[in-house]
């Protein structure tokens, strides 16, 4: 009996060969799920709202079908796709990814975020680009110049929707989606659902494909990937908890998310004086000021192997994973530490993440 199961492969999906090639070279087997079940409705031109975790593909999922609309036809200097996401560090993944993914078709790709001189940014629009991956607070800042036009904008993509929220970019999301033509194409990736991404979603989405994948469940018998933890601790006590958290774990690298700057500086300092070697984000004298000491995250990870100290940080692809993120305080948001969380067991790796709360 034959019991051979047919698999779903990229060429299934209605992908263009130069993209194909791409794919094979970097050595894609087969899609994802969510990017199994994105990519053809995405390529038919239809929006999307999709619910998977992360570290399922997503980038994929959205880069691929924009790729394969946009095709190797230009238009002049303005982009036809535009990427907003959360962070500087994900615009830059998500650019690399997508340069990648297309540099058989020559797409001319442009990340555009904060902390980088803009007039680099201006020469480069000037130029002219295919997509531009953007924060939504410099692409706003571009469109109230009238250096980021978006007029011949085809796809709109807003990943990391519910961490952009939790940001404050709403009102930035309004404005820029207000500049796009009516007829556009819009995606919306999120890890959590909350209402307000629902809202988002009627607001700006029009008759949407809708894509959840489910988070996958530990075999029976079996330890979660991500095992999570809760300890309530005076204010005072925190920096002694959180050596003996990292004493007892004794971590290859770990990230500590807290509220604020000067938090971040404080322990930083405490878990250096008790011998932890911690690094936080470079001083800046002002918002706007370029972050040019920091490095990026897997330098950090290199110089820190113990306690790793940053706001936000995600390590990029090749550098060594961090297995603990620990978040003081947890806040009353209870759904970003959680989805921080799941980024500690990408690539099917294991990770620990734990909370310590007034």
């Amino acid at each position: 009996m034959d019991t051979t199961i047919d698999k779903t492969t990229f060429a299934d999906l209605g992908l263009r060969p130069e993209i194909l090639s791409v794919l094979s070279e970097l050595g894609y087997e087969e899609p994802t799920p969510i990017q199994a079940e994105a990519i053809p409705p995405l390529i038919e031109g239809r929006d999307l709202l999709g619910n998977a975790a992360t570290g399922t593909g997503k980038t994929a999922a959205f880069a691929l079908p924009i790729l394969e609309r946009l095709g190797t036809d230009a238009s002049g200097g303005a982009p036809r796709a535009l990427v907003l996401v959360p962070t500087r560090e994900l615009a830059m993944q998500v650019s690399e990814a997508i340069h990648r993914y297309g540099r058989g078709l020559g797409t001319r790709v442009l990340p555009i975020y904060g902390g980088q001189p803009i007039i680099r940014q201006l020469k480069a629009l000037e130029r002219g680009v295919d997509v531009v991956v953007a924060t939504p607070g410099r692409a706003r800042d571009h469109v109230g110049r009238g250096t980021l036009v978006l007029d011949c904008v085809r796809v709109v993509v807003l990943d990391e929707a519910d961490e952009m929220l939790d940001m404050g970019f709403a009102e930035d999301i309004g404005t820029i989606l207000g500049e796009t033509p009516d007829g556009r194409q819009t995606v919306l990736f999120s890890a959590t659902m909350p209402p307000r991404i629902a809202a988002i979603a009627r607001t700006h989405l029009t008759d949407p494909v809708r894509v959840q994948i489910p988070g996958e469940r530990a075999p029976a018998g079996e330890a979660p990937r991500v095992r999570r933890s809760a300890h309530v601790v005076q204010r005072t006590h925190r920096p002694a908890a959180l050596g003996r958290v990292l004493d007892a774990e004794s971590p290859t690298a770990a990230i500590v998310f807290c509220r604020t700057r000067i938090e971040v500086e404080s322990l930083v300092d405490v878990l250096n004086g008790r011998g932890y070697r911690a690094k936080g984000p470079a001083r800046r004298h002002g918002p706007g000021a370029a972050r040019s000491g920091d490095g990026p995250p897997s330098q950090w990870l290199r110089r820190a192997p113990r306690g790793h100290r940053r706001r936000g940080a995600r390590p990029r692809r090749g550098a060594a994973h961090p297995r603990h993120q620990l978040r003081r305080p947890i806040g009353p948001r209870c759904i970003c530490p959680s989805h921080r969380g799941r980024r500690a067991c990408r690539a099917r790796g294991r990770g620990d993440h734990a909370g310590r709360a007034l």
